[in-house]
């Protein structure tokens, strides 16, 4: 598999919708390519996978860690002919400092992976050049190098040739493709964009410019290397149901890939569609969109099942969204009352402002991500979940439910007590 990183000047500049184009051009080209995420986020991924038709791996050197990541490539890479990873935020932008874990060029830089910068062009000529040049210097800086660059908002092919021109003078890393001005807008919503479907996919051809020669070589070859994680099958003859639909939908696949892996049957179901929690050993309500369906969730015969599997004392793991079906109420955003699961008496609140974002861990070892606009306010105090920065959740017989999202590859030991 060619490999390559798509890093962006800064939150905003068009990295998603630079990276769906491109995988839209590989695909028209023939060539197979598959797409990962640096960081925590759920929606990109999501619209990776609605393009290329192959789940999208969440990659980084925070919350993966870069051994977990490298062996993902190493296992997917023979599924594909070009891998694409799009960066998060800004390229240096990181959990602290300048370029530090968390960041792309960080990713970047511990795997070898080349980078190809998304900037905003609008507006921009000459001034392309320096901004290059400072973001090629850092880039050094950490071991890491640009091998071309992407523009995009580009007004016309005279404005993209003045960009061109202005980097080839200065020898700077060349232009190898440009999305005009009128390239389509994906939809957003409160925490980025919306949950794809087929209809909201947009042909980005005609808006997008390609010099294929130099957009190819960009990218350079993944050379496959380390150990692989020995299987445990610490959840052999297991079964672990997990809610699934689009209120529960923030899943990782390598979580998925992980519980397989461990030797566990999953038997999935929908509290949207009203499916009872089918038998199972233990229950997995990940997070998702429940505010935006909470009128269907609260006529659903799934939260009764759901309330009936926590009193019977098996284990059960709630996330974010998967969390707020477990409470009294969901206020949603218009400030309607909607009745969840009543396992525990508390109520569910959506706001406009956020209410916590970051990267988690636990005691335990086990690292994840919170980022959410709702607040939990409880009619009693309850023992925690958890033992980790940011939300430390609820204990309540075998439950364990918080606002974090979980990376079960980073304690296998932790999520197999939490599961049995």
């Amino acid at each position: 598999m060619n490999i390559a990183l798509l890093a962006g000047t800064h939150s905003g500049c068009g990295k998603t919708t630079v990276m769906l184009a491109l995988l839209q051009y590989l695909i028209k080209q023939g060539l197979k390519p598959r797409g990962f995420k640096v960081g925590p986020d759920f929606l990109d991924p999501l619209w990776h996978a609605a393009v290329t038709g192959l789940p999208s791996y969440n990659l980084d050197t925070q919350m993966v860690g870069i051994a977990e990541s490298r062996r993902l490539l190493n296992r997917l890479a023979k599924n594909a002919q070009y891998g694409l990873l799009e960066g998060v935020m800004g390229m240096f932008d990181g959990r602290s400092g300048v370029g530090l874990a968390g960041s792309s060029v960080d990713l970047a830089s511990q795997l070898e992976v080349p980078t190809m910068l998304v900037v905003d062009a609008q507006g921009m000529s000459g001034s392309i050049v320096p901004l290059v040049s400072g973001y090629c210097d850092f880039a050094r800086q950490r071991n890491s190098r640009i091998t071309g660059i992407i523009a995009n908002r580009v007004g016309s092919e005279f404005h993209a040739r003045l960009l061109a021109e202005a980097l080839a003078d200065y020898r700077l890393p060349p232009l190898i493709a440009w999305l005009n001005k009128d390239a389509p807008k994906l939809e957003e919503r409160q925490l980025g964009l919306k949950i794809p479907e087929k209809s909201l996919i947009p042909d980005f051809e005609p808006a997008l410019h390609v010099d294929h020669g130099a957009f190819l070589a960009a990218f350079s070859p993944y050379v496959p290397g380390g150990p692989e994680q020995p299987a445990t099958a610490c959840l052999q003859d297991k079964t672990v149901a997990i809610a699934k639909d689009v209120a529960c939908c923030f899943i990782y696949p390598a979580n998925v890939d992980w519980l397989l892996e461990q030797g566990a049957k999953l038997a999935w179901f929908s509290p949207l569609a009203g499916e009872p929690v089918p038998a199972a050993d233990a229950l997995w309500l990940p997070g998702g969109y429940p505010e935006l369906h909470a009128e269907q969730l609260a006529q659903s015969a799934s939260l009764v099942s759901i309330k009936a599997f926590i009193e019977s004392g098996k284990p059960v793991l709630a996330e974010c969204g998967g969390t707020m079906l477990l409470g009294e109420t969901l206020i949603d955003n218009q400030g309607k009352p909607w009745p969840m699961a009543s396992v525990l008496p508390f109520e569910s609140r959506m706001q406009s402002k956020l209410a916590a974002l970051g990267y988690r861990e636990d005691d335990s070892g086990m690292r994840g991500h919170e980022f959410h606009y709702s607040t939990r306010a409880s009619k009693q105090t309850f023992e925690p979940g958890f033992s980790s920065n940011g939300d430390r959740g609820i204990r309540f017989n075998n439950l364990r439910a918080s606002y974090n999202h979980w990376y079960f590859p980073s304690a296998p030991k932790a999520i197999t007590e939490w599961l049995t």
